[in-house]
């Protein structure tokens, strides 16, 4: 019996980049995410965990044309946005709000001086922290004992640590939000089914910038997606134990969205 409906059961949402640019953000978006979690738990194995994400952080964000990117970016939105007055079909309250959000991202994104984390390179206590966690086990007691002291201090003492060392990235993570919320929001949903796992399209000269695949949770498989300016090419595959992926050997219906600011 097939899976039910993907609009009327629990779905997972696959999404795959089609440029640098939104690969990084995608990037940067799931680390944000696990920071949270991290961060609002109470031991200090957590936060030693959110630690480690900020490092993540920091080297994916330091990419040297990311904040202009972004600035740009937004500056283009605002532009397609602005065209967007007096459309009957638009909510003016919807569009003044995306456009404040706009403006306010710009705003601190702009204001943040100097390279993206440069705060934190700054840190020679932090950046021994972080040239230690690149060696299996680097950061035991004996090697660190400072930063042992500071695993052992309250949880709301190193919580507030942690936000100020993260601070300096939160501009570029408000500025990131926007682009991929308005990402995600720019694709058509058409429905498809892959033939025994296997799902074609030629692109026919179809821009995107990212591809959201919906599927009914209840399908055992994954997709693997390759694609380029000619053609889609999507799998879904199967995993038993140890075994390699294998082909699925079963339609499987799917929401395809061509994502393209």
């Amino acid at each position: 019996m097939p899976p039910q409906d993907p609009g009327t059961t629990d779905v997972i949402v696959y999404e795959h980049p089609l440029s640098e640019r939104v690969r990084t953000l995608l990037r940067l978006e799931d680390l944000f995410e696990r920071i949270d979690y991290f961060m609002a738990k109470e031991d200090g194995a957590e936060h030693h965990v959110a630690l480690l994400l900020i490092f993540e952080i920091l080297e994916v964000a330091s990419r040297a044309d990311l904040k202009s990117d972004l600035l740009q970016e937004l500056e283009r939105q605002k532009q397609v946005l602005e065209a967007l007055r007096e459309n009957p079909d638009i909510s003016e309250e919807a569009l003044e709000n995306v456009l404040w959000q706009i403006d306010q991202a710009s705003s601190r994104l702009f204001q943040a001086s100097g390279k993206v984390g440069q705060e934190l390179r700054d840190n020679e206590w932090l950046m021994s922290i972080k040239q230690r966690t690149a060696i299996p086990g680097g950061v035991c007691e004996f090697d660190l004992p400072s930063y042992h002291y500071w695993q052992q201090q309250d949880a709301e003492l190193r919580r507030h640590d942690l936000q100020q060392w993260l601070a300096p990235f939160l501009p570029t993570r408000d500025a990131i939000g926007i682009v991929l919320r308005l990402l995600r929001e720019s694709g058509k949903t058409t429905a498809q089914t892959a033939q025994q796992g296997v799902y074609q399209q030629m692109m026919a000269g179809r821009i995107a910038q990212m591809l959201r695949i919906r599927l009914a949770s209840d399908y055992a498989c994954v997709p693997e997606i390759s694609a380029n300016k000619y053609a889609l090419n999507i799998r879904f595959t199967t995993q038993e134990g140890m075994q390699r992926p294998k082909a699925s050997e079963n339609d499987v219906e799917f929401e395809l969205t061509f994502c393209n600011l």
